[in-house]
C-alpha cells in the first residue's frame, strides 16, 4: 500500500511594513533579514516589503465614489495589504508612539467598506533604546484592536539597539547571530498562527 501524500504548507504572503522611512533605518533592516531568514530556513513564508514612503496623508477629501474611491498609490497600498496573508510591523517608537508615517498607512487602509487590515495574524518587531521599542509596540496593539488585527503575543522582539554587542551595522542590516535567532523564532509563530486563523476561517 502506497503511502499517502504529505501535504505541503501553503505559502503565506507576509506583508512586512517598516515605519521608519530613513533608507538605512534598523527597522528595514529588521524586514530584510526576515527576507533572508524565510528564503534560508522557513519554507512556507515569503516576505512581501510594502513601502509606504509614497502615500499622501491620510484626507477624506482624496475620497471618491462615496469613500471607496483613493488615490492611485493609496488604492496600490490597499491591494497588497489586502492580498497578504499576515503582517510584519517593523515599528520605531517615536514619543513613546508609533510613528506618523506607519499611522498614516494603518489608517489609509481602515478606510471605505474594505477593511484590509481585518482578521488576519500580525507580528511587531522593534528597535531603540532601552526598552527596545516596547511602548510603540503597546501602542500598535492597541490600535490593532479596532482594526480587528490578531496579534501573536509571544515571542516578543524589542531590539536594544545601542547595547553591546553591535546589534546593526552603519546600513542598518542586522548582524547579532542572537537577535536573528529571535527573529526567526517570531516569524516561525507568526506562520503558525496564521494557518491556525487561516483553518479556523474554513
Amino acid at each position: 500500500m502506497e503511502a499517502a501524500p504529505v501535504s505541503a504548507k501553503p505559502t503565506l504572503r507576509v506583508a512586512a511594513l517598516s515605519g521608519s522611512l530613513r533608507s538605512n533605518s534598523w527597522h528595514h533592516g529588521l524586514i530584510r533579514a526576515a527576507e533572508e531568514l524565510c528564503e534560508e530556513c522557513i519554507p512556507g513564508l515569503r516576505i512581501d516589503h510594502v513601502d509606504i514612503s509614497g502615500l499622501p496623508m491620510a484626507n477624506p477629501d482624496l475620497e471618491t465614489d462615496g469613500g471607496d474611491g483613493f488615490p492611485p498609490a493609496v488604492e496600490a497600498f490597499r491591494d497588497r495589504v489586502s492580498a497578504a496573508d499576515c503582517f510584519l510591523f517593523a515599528s520605531p517608537e517615536y514619543n513613546y508612539s508609533v510613528t506618523g508615517s506607519l499611522k498614516n498607512a494603518l489608517d489609509w487602509a481602515s478606510r471605505g467598506t474594505h477593511k484590509c487590515w481585518a482578521d488576519k495574524a500580525a507580528a511587531i518587531v522593534c528597535a531603540g533604546g532601552d526598552f527596545g521599542g516596547g511602548r510603540a509596540s503597546l501602542h500598535l496593539r492597541e490600535i490593532g484592536i479596532y482594526l480587528d488585527l490578531h496579534f501573536i503575543n509571544k515571542p516578543e522582539l524589542h531590539i536594544r539597539a545601542y547595547e553591546d554587542p553591535p546589534k546593526f551595522d552603519g546600513e542598518g542590516n542586522l548582524i547579532d547571530a542572537k537577535a536573528r535567532e529571535r527573529l526567526k523564532k517570531v516569524l516561525l509563530s507568526l506562520q503558525v498562527f496564521a494557518l491556525r486563523l487561516q483553518r479556523r476561517e474554513n
